[in-house]
């Protein structure tokens, strides 16, 4: 599953999220979701989360939930 839909992305699955400074390369980092920071139920590029290390991004990928 993408990460394009809010309501797809709960709290405690384990996502991979493109950071910032990542965008170029497309390197992608996997992680538990702690917070969900976007509002909109939709967004085009990924939910932006922050990670349980801290890190903030974009979801890409669902691996589990």
């Amino acid at each position: 599953m993408d990460g394009t839909i809010r309501a797809d992305i709960k709290p405690g699955m384990t996502v991979n999220i493109i950071l910032k400074k990542d965008q170029r390369s497309g390197m992608l980092t996997e992680g538990i979701v702690k917070d969900i920071l976007t509002s909109s139920p939709k967004h085009h590029r990924g939910i932006k989360v922050r990670l349980e290390d801290g890190q903030v991004g974009r979801v890409q990928e669902i691996l589990e939930d």
